[in-house]
Order: structure tokens, then sequence, then C-alpha cells
């Protein structure tokens, strides 16, 4: 998911500005219980349309925990000091360059735009942040996926395969189709799933740039799907990429995968290479990828040997490192980003943000 941004068409040159990086102090704080505990300098951060937040409550799906004042919280997501409806507040300091563990362990996560969730190896949903409109209260069951929008969320339940969806349903975002699907993804008010004989189905409503056809969605069969917030795009069995609803130039070649980010996307190839379009500088040349992650015109990707390589845009500032160690997933969102390492746990460190002129 990605936020919705400047309502604008993909500007098709590329920049190459190197990454400058904050020096990194090394070492993760160590987490507290398992399935409740958030740790760090972000555990109690609250940004202006992103950032990190307390985990909720003990469960794995959030029942009532409380802000760092003591006060408790709206049954979600637990709620940044001093504000008591899970919405607003000041914009965060920069990170001082460690990052905040999330304890258990999990099979996946998905950072949106001002929370995240995760699903546990047990099946069961875990959401932290805002929760102004119920986005960080998953309901019960177990799920196999998890996708994190704008200010809902929507899984493909493990049992019968059927979506749920949770959170604000400005735009019929959260009212998903019957069927069974195997795999969902969520933008701003907008969101697709691929169904079990490979179809896509799209519902809510997706913002579009002036001058370019609205799709509500695409024909043909698909192997994965990703929605940001003007549009969309996804992978054909065939490993082709397609995208609809804005003005997206295609690459060539075969994909693996995809992530559509504000002002960019990037895809692996069937050869580990990876490839991005739009406003985002170039990826590593060398190494090859598992999978990737695009966020605000900045994008983190997985390694075959475990590590995370970050590029993109840093607005002028320093962006933080990645944290060492091997993963197996990665998810990126506008304020934060969020890794499934190796053992199961997750680790989020703070990514560059752009001016708030930039942003909706």
């Amino acid at each position: 998911m990605r936020r919705l941004g400047l309502l604008i068409p993909l500007v098709l040159a590329c920049s190459s500005s190197p990454l400058e990086f904050a020096a990194y102090d090394g070492g993760l704080p160590t987490a507290g219980s398992a399935g409740s505990t958030v740790v760090g300098p972000m555990a109690n951060r609250r940004e202006d349309g992103g950032g990190v937040f307390p985990l909720a409550g003990s469960g794995t799906t959030g029942n009532g925990g409380a802000d760092s004042g003591g006060t408790p919280s709206n049954n979600g997501g637990s709620l940044p000091p001093g504000d008591d409806n899970g919405g607003g507040g000041d914009r965060a300091t920069p990170s001082d360059g460690t990052v905040t563990v999330i304890s258990g362990t999990f099979t996946s996560v998905s950072v949106g735009d001002s929370f995240a969730c995760a699903v546990r190896t047990d099946g069961a949903i875990q959401c932290w942040g805002d929760s102004t409109n119920g986005q960080s209260t998953p309901p019960a069951g177990t799920f196999a996926s998890v996708s994190a929008g704008l200010q809902f969320a929507c899984g493909v339940r493990m049992t019968d395969g059927t979506i749920a969806c949770w959170g604000d349903n400005f735009d019929g975002e959260t009212t998903p189709p019957a069927g069974v699907f195997a795999s969902v993804s969520t933008g701003v008010e907008y969101a697709c799933g691929i169904r079990a004989d490979g179809t896509i189905a799209c519902w809510g409503s997706m913002p579009v740039p002036p001058g370019y056809p609205n799709i509500s969605s695409p024909t043909g069969t698909f192997a994965a799907v990703s929605v940001s917030g003007t549009y969309a795009c996804g992978v054909k069995t065939d490993g082709s990429v397609a995208c609809w609803s804005g003005a997206v130039t295609l690459p060539a070649g075969t994909f693996l995968s995809i992530s559509a980010g504000d002002g960019c996307a990037c895809g692996v190839r069937t050869d580990g290479t990876v490839a991005c379009w739009g406003v985002l500088a170039s990826p590593p040349s060398e190494g090859s990828f598992r999978s990737v992650g695009a966020g605000n015109m900045y994008a983190c990707g997985v390694k075959t040997d475990g590590t995370i390589s970050c590029w993109g845009d840093t607005y002028g500032g320093q962006a933080m490192p990645p944290p060492a160690g091997t993963f197996t997933s990665v998810s990126v969102g506008d304020a934060f980003a969020c890794g499934v390492r190796t053992d199961g746990t997750i680790a989020c460190w703070d990514v560059p943000q752009p001016p708030s002129i930039c942003c909706y």
C-alpha cells in the first residue's frame, strides 16, 4: 500500500542520486514478552501520516492496550502519547538510529499509512498503530496473508480462502466480493485480490489522474498484484507486467513479483534482478533479489542471501540503513519499513520522508 500522494502521472525519467545513510549504532533492543511488545526508539512514535506505535494490548488481535500515559486505547492499536482517539499527533523527531523490535514469530508483515499488520505463525493477525477507524483491530481467525492500506486492511482467511477487511469503509473498501482468493492488496480506498482461478477482482474507489482511464479490474490471469494510491500493477501468469488506472510505462522482461509505491513501482525479474520505473533511483545492479517493497519514491529488497538493500530519494536528508541480519520479506511504508527475519521476528526502522507539502 502507498498513501495517495500527488494525483499526477508517473514521471518516466529516473534520478540516480546516491543514498546517504545516517550513522547506525548497531544492535537490536531486547524484546519483551512474546506477542505483545514493541521495543526501541519508535515504540511511542507518532508521525502525522506515518510512524510506529506500540502494539495493541497483550493479545494477537488488540484488546484495549494503553498508551504511554496509561489511558486505555480504543480497542485497537495503542495510541501515541497525549492522543485519545488514535488520530492527529505531532510530527515525530528523527529516530536515533536503532530499530524497533516486534516480539513473537511471524510469517509476513504489511506496513500501511500509520499502522502495520502481520500474520503470526499460528495464523492470527496482529496489528499495531493508529486505529482511528478500527484498522488496527483485525478480526479473529487464521489468515494466510494480510495487506495494510491507508486506513483499512484486508486478509485472506486460511480456512476457506475468503477475504475479510476491517477499518475505514468510506468508499466500500472494506466490502470485498465473495469467493475464494489466493492473495489481496490494499491501497487508499481501493483493493484488489487474485481469485483461485487467477482472475483479479477489485473493489472500492481508485482516484485516477485526469486524462487516464479508470479500469476497475484488468483482464487475464495473474500470479501477483499490488495496489498503490492512484494505480495498480500485477504480474500475469506468463510473467509479464500489467498496470491500470494510472500512467505507467511497463518494463520489459518476465517477473516473479511486484510492489507498487507512490511515484514508483519495482519488480523482481525471473533472473533475480530488480527493475524500477517512475520517480525512483535505479536499484542496485549487483546481487540477486527474492522480493522487493516500494514506498514513497523509496524501496527496499531482500537479496538471495537474506540481507536487505534500500535505494531511492532521501529528500535532501539522511536515510537510516536497514538492520543487519537475514530476512525473508520486507514491506515499506511512507514513514517506516518492517521486515520478517529468518527466525520469524519482525524488525522495523525509519525510512526517508518527503516534505509535508508533497502529500495529500
